[in-house]
């Protein structure tokens, strides 16, 4: 297979990395003031909604180009982006599930960068079994609904807008039956409320979400109701595809600053380091490979990206692999920087907030990339029951 991604994805590499070059050197974030301002300076420029299937103000691109423009973003370093759950989760969703009169509505903003998105799926008593949520949507007089529940490890929901929940609407039904997928306002002050949570790295980009009696209009129901689990499974594909191309840009240049701390340090001396290094880059590259030939699937690299059938067991397979991949990475680290691991870039003595440097931020985070976005134990269930055809676990 022809890994490379053709003329007319370089050119689009080209206009990316100039547009970067003078704009991505300011202030970002994900979330709050400068993340929001970066979102409407990416939007203004066109660079939101490259993939989507449709003109609501955002600018076409196949999917090498928008390799090329995740690519060169992570290698710009430019900002963490407060929209990406928007752009990547919710407007490929909507085209795929959604009526004109919500794309009409939602997907605009997005491609301007003025609305910002978080996702409403996991609970604090189900885990990674979403069909075991308890959030309940009972309709209004109005035909409205009423949403009340809890929601945990929401990203994001300190800044945004808009959640789409997913709900229980009949109680009466079992398991993934009688839910629904909802658009839900999140400034609705009383209705709504969110509790950052504080993680091992002291930052708080989860949050807890609590809604009483918060209300959805009618119209803010995607798909059927009663048919919300397909609607979620469809959103999970492109929450777990081929954005891990982007993905493993960001985690050439942690490898990158590893290796160059092993040999600053001495530490690249020790031979059982050099092999884990080794290990790690090798694997990162067959990642790649692999992401390519999954982006294949739907359409050559190097082509206009036409559709094609995508292996139903790729999105699982690739979360498998980078989640362990970047777990190891950050236990690597700790290796490479030795007992200097234990001591902070300032006093830890200090009250919070306590600083992290680069090595121990991405040991600390990745802890959780074999948990969230569905857990290691959910994506070989997957495989083995979609792909492999073994039978199926009993269920309650």
């Amino acid at each position: 297979m022809d890994f490379t991604l053709g003329p007319e994805a370089e050119a689009f590499r080209a206009e990316a990395r100039a547009w970067l070059a003078e704009h991505a050197a300011g202030p970002g974030g994900s979330g709050g003031p400068n993340g929001r301002a970066w979102e409407r300076e990416l939007g203004a420029a066109g660079w939101i909604g490259l993939g989507w299937d449709g003109d609501y103000g955002n600018r076409r691109a196949t999917p090498a180009q928008q390799v090329a423009w995740g690519e060169e973003y992570a290698r710009a370093g430019a900002p963490g982006r407060a929209g990406h759950i928007g752009e990547n989760l919710l407007a490929p969703t909507l085209l795929a599930h959604g009526t004109q009169a919500q794309r009409d509505r939602f997907l605009p903003p997005i491609a301007r960068g003025e609305e910002l998105w978080c996702q409403g799926y996991s609970e604090p008593d189900a885990g990674s079994d979403l069909a075991g949520i308890r959030t309940t949507a009972g309709r209004d007089t109005d035909g409205s609904y009423r949403v009340t529940g809890q929601k945990i490890w929401t990203s994001l929901a300190q800044h945004a807008d808009f959640c789409f929940v997913l709900a229980r609407t009949d109680p009466a039904a079992a398991r993934h039956h009688g839910l629904s997928f909802l658009l839900v306002p999140m400034r609705q002050p009383g209705r709504v409320e969110v509790r950052p949570i504080r993680q091992l790295t002291g930052t708080a980009e989860f949050n807890e979400v609590f809604f009483d009696g918060a209300l959805a209009p009618a119209e803010n129901l995607v798909g059927a109701e009663g048919d919300g689990w397909r609607v979620a499974m469809a959103l999970l594909g492109y929450e777990r595809g081929v954005s891990t191309l982007v993905q493993q840009i960001g985690f050439e240049r942690e490898l990158r600053d590893i290796v160059a701390h092993a040999v600053a340090s001495g530490a690249a001396a020790d031979p059982v380091l050099r092999d884990r290094i080794i290990r790690q880059w090798a694997e990162l590259k067959t990642m790649r490979w692999n992401a390519l030939r999954t982006l294949g699937t739907r359409g050559n690299p190097g082509t206009s990206g036409a559709p094609g059938t995508e292996d139903p067991g790729a999105p699982s397979v690739a979360k498998l692999l980078w989640g362990g991949w970047h777990q190891r990475l950050g236990e690597l680290a700790m290796a490479v920087s030795g007992p200097a691991a234990a001591l902070g870039p300032t006093d830890w003595s200090e009250p919070e907030p306590y600083e992290l440097d680069d090595r121990q931020y991405s040991f600390l985070f990745s802890r959780a990339d074999t948990i969230y976005g569905g857990s290691d134990e959910i994506q070989r269930t997957i495989i083995a029951e979609r792909v492999l055809g073994l039978p199926k676990e009993p269920r309650v």
